[in-house]
């Protein structure tokens, strides 16, 4: 299963946490392939089976500068990605309220426009809770690795 992490972050904790992510699902057996800031050309160029978004959330709940690029051009250009597998890590600060990782539902909702098949529920990590969400995310990226195994 060839699985492409995406990363949107504005001070860093969603680059670290793909990066992590990117080194458990390698361990899992996947083929990852994880490029901070990737051009749409690309990420369209690297055929993905599936994909898994890091986000966080920046102003009142939009997408980290980074992401917007990417994801305008995913609406603008869609590749024909119907049925591809996809995951969302959204990463916010539940103080915030509504808009408490408002980017990675942004990004659920770029996977409906698309036709890109959820496989498990987004994982929230919510920084007024925790400071260490690589590891927090370990369990949530062991389900998605046997998901994506079979």
């Amino acid at each position: 299963m060839k699985l492409v992490i995406v990363s949107g972050t504005v001070f860093g904790a969603a680059e670290d946490v793909a990066h992590h992510a990117a080194q458990v699902l390698t361990a899992a057996g996947l083929n990852v392939s994880y490029k901070p800031r990737i051009s749409y050309s690309e990420l369209v160029a690297l055929e993905p089976e599936a994909l898994l978004f890091v986000t966080s959330t920046t102003g009142m709940g939009e997408l980290p500068e980074n992401l917007q690029l990417l994801v305008n051009a995913l609406r603008d250009q869609p590749p024909q990605w119907a049925g591809l597998l996809g995951a969302v890590i959204g990463l916010g600060d539940a103080c915030y309220g509504e808009d408490f990782c408002a980017g990675g539902e942004a990004i659920r909702e770029l996977y409906a426009e698309l036709g890109i098949v959820e496989l498990q529920e987004m994982l929230r990590l919510d920084a007024s809770e925790t400071v260490t969400p690589e590891s927090d995310a370990e369990p949530w990226l062991a389900e998605l690795a046997a998901c994506l195994a079979v």
